[in-house]
Formats: structure tokens, C-alpha cells, sequence
């Protein structure tokens, strides 16, 4: 493929709430550090790269970021990052948010987040994104508990005009149908690639009936999750690499869009090249036989 021509469009779109997006996006998690997000000792990524790969992103046509307050490094943090590379933004630009989590400034994870605290989280969003709403806040939950108080009071700051639209991230299968009676959700995003577990299916699945976007976290990292993907993928992967003259990722990539038109990527990168290759897996189309192969290493694998 030449990736350097392929734009966002080749994936096709979905629809978050009222605006419509390509089905590949990018996700700014790596964006603020070299190696490992989150890591005490990162190294910050040079500003200078880091804005020109989202600015390049936009370009190739990717209108949906994936962001969060607590996505930071020492001197970087990604919603500043946004702002400075593309403000004033692309009117077809969507930006979802993350709230629950948070970490302290030497970068300490803190409890997460009981509802009363979750305007404050909005409002820190709104203040270093430059927005005066968002276009997508998900709730990332830990554990199998109730959502109920939580999500109602993003609703309610749907309803006051801070937030477009909700989602949800990291749930089980019980807590969408929690939200769903409290607002409109219009995307789940949960980790989801080859090898996942079965209940991830079960999600798909739902999310698919429902008509609301799946967003995929790891889904090239997998098990190797914050720290990126792992050196050694397996023979299989590697092998329709090769036949197809991509890298492993793209192949990775391509499975996931492949499993349903409601399932969106959100691949991240801070490296210009790796950025054009994940925007080309958009339009790697994987025959029957190739599928069949990574399906059976997905289900061997759970």
C-alpha cells in the first residue's frame, strides 16, 4: 500500500450521536512521552512533533481524537497539545474526552472520580482543550459496580450544554443498559483486539444492535497495552504481513475494522510514518481466508 496517499476516508464513516466520523481516529495517549504512557520517569515528546502529527492526522482526513486530562508527561499534556496544534478547530472535528480517572501533578493516580467531582473534570477538559463544550465525554468506570449516580450527573451536564454527547469506556455488559435508561449513549470504549475476552464479543454485539460506535483501546498493543505493541506478534499476523507487504499493526487494524461497520480505531502514534500506516490499514481489505486465520487465532487466544 502506498500509505503515503491513503486518507481517513478509506475506512468509511460512523455516526457518534449527530456528527460523522472516520472509522479510523487517533488516539493522543502517546502522545505527550516517549516509550510507556504514564511512566514516572517519561520523557517528553518534543512539542514541535508532537503538533505536527496531529496536525497531519487532520490532514489525512482523521476528524475523531481521542483525549483525556490525565493523558500528560512531564511538560506535555495531550488536551494542550490539541489546542495549540489545531484551535480554532475543524468544524467536522470531534474530540471525546475521558473522565473518571484523574492523577495527581507528579503524576500519581488519585481515587477516581464520585459524581460530584465529575464537573470539575468537564470543566478542566473545557480549560485546556479551549472548547466551550465537549463533543464526547465517556465515563471510564473501574469494577462491576452501579454507574447509575455517576453517569447521571454527566447527564445532567449534557443537559446544562457543557457536553454533546456520552459514552462510556472499560464497562461490563450491564452497565450499558444502566446508562441507556439514564441518556443516549453514543459509543462504548472498551480494549478490544485479537485475543480479547469473550465478554468484549458480547459488547460488540450489543453495541452493534444498538447502533452505537464500538471504540477499540490496544487493539495493535494488546496485552502490551500502555507500553505499545509488543516486538514479537505471532506467526500468523506476521505471515499476512508479509503476503501483503504491511506492517503487523496495519493487519491488526484491519481485523478489528473488519469485525463490524460500528466499530471505529482509534490508533495512536507520535511518529509521522507509523501515523500514514494506520490511517492506510482503513483500506487493507482482508479476504475471507485471511479472516478466517485471524479469527481463529482470536478465538484460540481468549
Amino acid at each position: 500500500m502506498t500509505s503515503q496517499t491513503i486518507t481517513a476516508a478509506a475506512a468509511g464513516t460512523w455516526k457518534l450521536g449527530d456528527r460523522t466520523v472516520h472509522r479510523i481516529g487517533f488516539g493522543t495517549m502517546r502522545l505527550p512521552q516517549h516509550g510507556e504512557a504514564f511512566a514516572p520517569d517519561a520523557v517528553p515528546r518534543d512539542r514541535d512533533q508532537a503538533i505536527k502529527v496531529l496536525r497531519r492526522a487532520v490532514e489525512l482526513g482523521v476528524n475523531h481524537l481521542d483525549t483525556a486530562a490525565f493523558y500528560f508527561s512531564p511538560l506535555r499534556c495531550a488536551n494542550e497539545l490539541i489546542n495549540r496544534a489545531l484551535a480554532p478547530y475543524p468544524d467536522d472535528l470531534v474530540v471525546a474526552t475521558k473522565v473518571g480517572p484523574s492523577r495527581g501533578p507528579s503524576g500519581n493516580w488519585l481515587p477516581h472520580a464520585t459524581p460530584g467531582q465529575l464537573r470539575g473534570q468537564v470543566e478542566e477538559n473545557l480549560r485546556q482543550l479551549g472548547r466551550d463544550h465537549l463533543d464526547v465525554v465517556n465515563l471510564r468506570i473501574v469494577g462491576t459496580d452501579s454507574i447509575a449516580d455517576r453517569f447521571g450527573a454527566l447527564a445532567e451536564l449534557r443537559d446544562a450544554g457543557l457536553i454533546r454527547h456520552l459514552g462510556l469506556s472499560n464497562i461490563r455488559t450491564h452497565h450499558l443498559a444502566e446508562a441507556q435508561a439514564i441518556a443516549p449513549v453514543v459509543c462504548v470504549q472498551n480494549m478490544y483486539g485479537i485475543g480479547v475476552s469473550p465478554e468484549q464479543e458480547e459488547l460488540l454485539r450489543l453495541c452493534g444492535e444498538q447502533r452505537i460506535a464500538f471504540v477499540p483501546f490496544y487493539s495493535i498493543a494488546g496485552s502490551g497495552r500502555t507500553a505499545g505493541a509488543p516486538a514479537d506478534d505471532s506467526s500468523q499476523v506476521h505471515a499476512i504481513a508479509r503476503a501483503r507487504g504491511v506492517s503487523s499493526a496495519q493487519v491488526r487494524l484491519a481485523w478489528t475494522l473488519h469485525r463490524g461497520s460500528h466499530v471505529l480505531a482509534i490508533p495512536g502514534t507520535g511518529d509521522l510514518d507509523h501515523l500514514a500506516q494506520n490511517v492506510a490499514a482503513g483500506s487493507l481489505s482482508l479476504s475471507e481466508d485471511e479472516l478466517a486465520v485471524l479469527d481463529s487465532l482470536h478465538h484460540a487466544t481468549v
